[in-house]
């Protein structure tokens, strides 16, 4: 049966004695064996790794291919004071990447010069006439952050001049690697690091990690100079991470963790992102929500539209009133991109409808002239929830050129699929849920029919249906702060550690009333009279908010058990996220 939104749901996993047996050992209630399932938590080491991620848990950052060389390079770098440059990528990853190392180098003496590439202008990862750049002005090494993992022409454009660049990366490399001084990148193919989840800003802190490790070896910190504390960096791990949409799993679980900890420990919120939180209105400790939903798109909202440069200044920035500044510059191209995207978003849904693409492919590809190359890609997010199917959205420019960002469903690779079309595109990167094309405009119709039998080919068809995952049944006598507690302390939640949702059986939908046109209060009530409050946010005009106001007897509902602290009083809340006529 489906939902009041059209979803079936399903199970995430299904439970053995073992999990059982672990979620007794841990004396965790009994609605822990489905999470501990789905996370293929084995052991009690797995549990309490997971339970509790330490920063001792960090695998060895010399067991990243090219690490030791890079460190050999930058010590030298160091002990000769040679000019350095950061070259970042212009979005969140990028710019806390660039921001990590900055912050990093300058705690030695040596603060680098940071160059963010204008996205509109120069395009992504390093060019050749930047490094060229770079090198006339007296750089003499050049660090990556967060890309150049296929800039070969680029990188043999710095050889030629003799600019030394070591190259951090995550997204997916090809067979042959760029030339470079060294090459760190997890994905590398004959990197057998194993830990391949680790976003750009992960790579730039085992970097970090591993110079700060041969600097200690060498005495650097017997002679004056103090040893910087690695742990400040830890919020630019955490943002970059979470707003680079990576899996919260293994050693992003453990950074994050201890990155979203250290913004609320006295002190450890740095001037930049205290301005950026104080005009997004956020208060006291930062969640995964916030930095994906508010913090992001904010640091995004300059690199979106060729301002890279706003976000990486005022993470590194020690001026709190310059910090307001750039903060509201921000504010103010973040309400400007939020313009374009509705604009954007209106016309690709009217194509979608128009040409009937929902019904006829597996894979959406739209195009248009005047739509504005950095916001794409959050429209290609925005249409693969609506439509539940890989998109990749265009912008022509008018001049032969288009750039398109492309975004995936679960279960589609969509940089194989991307690669599958390369005949009809001039550059792709990325990975299996986002990606970059280029191409012409005259090859979007082709690259359209090919994308979208490479997404049908070896998937199943049930991929595409849109689905709502569950975790269990939630009896209500189970319902207390102590378990809403518990399950709060599994943050932080996004991909790959989603918070849990509960399937409310067989309940009625009490005293439901509509809140500022947008959201819909009630109060669940099971069939012994027991109450718990609940609300659905942004569901108003639409199926689910209007089947909430005019109930049809008994529902099933789903949502997130949470915590509503208000005044100083704290209370559980369940947060729903999809309902349905109630089943058996």
């Amino acid at each position: 049966m489906l939902s009041l939104t059209g979803k079936s749901w399903q199970t995430r996993a299904e439970v053995t004695e073992a999990e059982r047996r672990l979620t007794r050992e841990f004396g965790l209630h009994p609605l822990f064996a489905p999470i501990i399932a789905h996370r293929q938590l084995k052991t009690p080491d797995d549990m309490e790794r997971y339970l509790r991620p330490l920063l001792s848990h960090l695998a060895d950052p010399l067991g990243l291919a090219g690490m030791e060389t890079a460190v050999t390079r930058l010590v030298r770098m160091l002990e000769d004071k040679e000019p350095c440059a950061i070259f970042g990528d212009y979005d969140v990853d990028g710019v806390t990447s660039s921001a990590l190392l900055h912050r990093y180098l300058g705690a030695l003496g040596q603060p680098p010069r940071i160059y963010i590439p204008d996205r509109m202008a120069e395009g992504y990862g390093p060019n050749g006439p930047a490094l060229r750049r770079l090198h006339a002005e007296g750089v003499r090494v050049v660090i990556t952050v967060d890309c150049g993992i296929t800039a070969f022409e680029a990188l043999e454009e710095a050889a030629s001049v003799g600019l030394d660049v070591i190259v951090t990366d995550h997204h997916q490399a090809r067979e042959a690697l760029p030339p470079a001084v060294a090459v760190i990148n997890p994905n590398r193919r004959d990197d057998e690091f194993p830990h391949k989840e680790l976003a750009g800003v992960g790579v730039a802190f085992y970097l970090v990690m591993a110079l700060n490790r041969a600097l200690r070896a060498r005495g650097w910190f017997n002679s004056g100079v103090r040893e910087p504390d690695l742990k400040g960096v830890l919020d630019l791990v955490a943002i970059g991470t979470i707003a680079d949409v990576a899996s919260l799993t293994g050693l992003n679980r453990t950074l994050t963790t201890a990155g979203l900890r250290q913004v609320s420990q006295p002190g450890g919120l740095k001037i930049g992102l205290a301005a950026l939180m104080e005009i997004a209105r956020l208060h006291g400790s930062l969640s995964a929500g916030q930095v994906g939903f508010q913090i992001g798109p904010r640091l995004n909202a300059g690199g979106r539209l060729g301002r890279g440069m706003l976000g990486a200044e005022l993470l590194i920035s020690e001026d709190p009133e310059r910090a307001r500044e750039i903060a509201a510059q921000l504010e103010a191209f973040n309400q400007e991109r939020q313009g374009l995207e509705r604009r954007i978003q209106t016309e690709s849904v009217a194509q979608v409808e128009r040409l009937g693409l929902a019904e006829r492919r597996m894979g959406l590809v739209v195009a248009g002239e005047g739509w504005h190359p950095g916001v794409v890609g959050i429209v290609a997010s925005r249409l693969m929830e609506r439509y539940h199917r890989p998109v990749v959205v265009v912008a022509l420019d008018g001049e032969g050129g288009g750039k398109g960002s492309a975004r995936s469903i679960p279960g589609v690779d969509l940089l194989a699929a991307v690669e599958a079309c390369a005949e009809h595109l001039q550059f792709f990167g990325g990975h299996r849920a986002a990606a970059g094309v280029t191409l012409q405009p005259n090859r979007v119709e082709a690259f359209a029919e090919a994308f979208d039998q490479a997404v049908r080919a070896g998937n199943d068809p049930e991929v595409f249906l849109p689905t709502l995952r569950v975790d269990g049944e939630l009896p209500f006598e189970a319902i207390d702060l102590e378990l809403a507690g518990r399950i709060e302390r599994l943050q932080p939640f996004g991909r790959g550690n989603p918070e849990p949702v509960w399937v409310a059986r067989d309940v009625r939908v009490m005293d439901p009333k509509g809140l500022n046109d947008k959201h819909v209060k009630c109060h669940l009530v099971d069939g012994r009279d027991r109450a718990l409050e609940a609300i659905a946010f942004g569901v108003l005009p639409g199926p689910l908010g209007e089947g909430l106001l005019r109930p049809a007897g008994r529902m099933d509902v789903a949502g997130t058990l949470s915590i509503n602290r208000y005044h100083n009083r704290e209370r559980v809340q369940f947060l729903i996220k999809d309902a349905r006529v109630a089943v058996g």
